[in-house]
């Protein structure tokens, strides 16, 4: 190696440190102005990291109350079906209880005049009193019986027409099957013939 190649070789060593401080200050390494910058760029990203996690733990808490709030709302109308169903089953058998108590005596009576009554008067007497039994049961159910005499198309069931002029328009001549309603609820329509 000749003296110009050392000399070119000492200059670059010299150059190399310098060159270093250059690729120094343009990572941001080299001034300390820089350094307290990317200090205080650091530290504020370190806020707004803060924040964000408190701002994601309030939204996870938030949608975990949502959760179990809908959870529970999901289980009180479980309960509300399962609670309004057992008392739609206990609303009819106690209806049905009701109903059966009152028929039972016509049961009975029925069962005395087959004992009793072998005779035509008394077997006569026996289905009379039976009659009663029943009208007497519907009464205390509250179901009435419809009445018969003009034709309505809302209580009756006209199943003949007859022409006569003894009759006026729209009465009824004759009752086929007695109606009953149970207030404003037709239990069974009235089976009629209508003249005119």
């Amino acid at each position: 190696m000749n003296i110009e190649e050392k000399n070119e070789a000492l200059q670059d060593e010299e150059k190399a440190p310098a060159a270093c401080d250059k690729e120094e200050k343009e990572k941001g390494k080299g001034c300390e102005k820089e350094k307290k910058c990317s200090k205080k760029e650091l530290s504020k990203l370190q806020k707004e990291l803060e924040e964000v996690k408190d701002e994601l733990e309030k939204a996870k808490a938030e949608k975990d109350a949502e959760n179990d709030r809908y959870l529970r709302m999901l289980a009180e109308y479980d309960n509300f079906r399962k609670r309004a169903s057992a008392e739609k089953d206990a609303a009819y058998t106690a209806a049905l209880s009701d109903v059966i108590t009152e028929i039972l005596p016509v049961v009975d009576t029925l069962e005395l005049a087959l004992k009793y009554g072998t005779e035509g008067e008394q077997m006569t007497k026996g289905v009379e009193m039976t009659l009663a039994k029943f009208t007497e049961v519907l009464e205390k159910l509250g179901v009435t019986l419809i009445e018969t005499e003009t034709f309505d198309p809302n209580f009756h069931n006209a199943v003949m027409h007859v022409e006569d002029d003894q009759y006026g328009e729209g009465q009824i001549v004759e009752v086929f099957q007695k109606g009953y309603k149970k207030g404003e609820k037709i239990i069974r329509y009235a089976m009629v013939k209508v003249a005119n």
